[in-house]
């Protein structure tokens, strides 16, 4: 029995580290979302205002 009482407390043990490391990464996950939807936004933004700098082509850079 007292093997079994053990085994449970380690299990369980790893269980609550298992959620600690969920928590954690959901976290991370949220905080990058937000960045990303901060990214986005700031390109659309860009994109709207015709800002985007982006070289098409063969198109030489401003800076020859």
């Amino acid at each position: 029995m007292e093997k079994f009482e053990e085994q449970m407390a380690h299990i369980m043990r790893t269980v609550d580290d298992l959620s600690d490391i969920v928590a954690q990464q959901q976290n991370e996950i949220d905080r990058l979302n937000a960045r990303v939807e901060m990214l986005m936004r700031r390109e659309g933004e860009r994109e709207a205002a015709g800002t985007g700098g982006i070289v098409v082509g063969d198109e030489r850079p401003p800076h020859y």
